[in-house]
């Protein structure tokens, strides 16, 4: 995995931005980062993250809400615990008002 290091890097320092109480996409953060068809390798690098304390991966979910990576976290529901705990809420594995959490890296981050 050593020369996905510098690609997986770049996804963490974009998921790190992304507010408390916000979400963002796979897609978003890839298309940010210059790599606009690589949702899967961002969701790879979501992934991949869960031994570091500083990147927030409940934050990040599918185009349209889902959390299609929920079964990478320990439990049944953390990742849904750990959104509305942050006052998301979620219903059937979806973020409810998902277009008013989204967080946009490209209207947010500044290069």
């Amino acid at each position: 995995m050593a020369n996905n290091d510098g690609f997986f890097e770049r996804v963490y320092v974009v998921a790190r931005q992304v507010p408390y109480g916000r979400v963002t996409s796979y897609g978003a953060i890839a298309k940010f980062i210059g790599a606009g068809r690589s949702a899967r390798m961002v969701g790879w690098a979501m992934n991949a993250s869960h031994t570091m304390d500083d990147v927030p991966a409940h934050r990040v979910v599918n185009r349209v809400g889902l959390l299609t990576g929920k079964h990478h976290f320990e439990g049944t529901n953390l990742m849904q615990q750990l959104l509305e705990s942050e006052g998301v809420k979620v219903k059937e594995n979806k973020i409810v008002d998902f277009e008013k959490h989204f967080w946009d890296p490209m209207e947010n981050i500044d290069e």
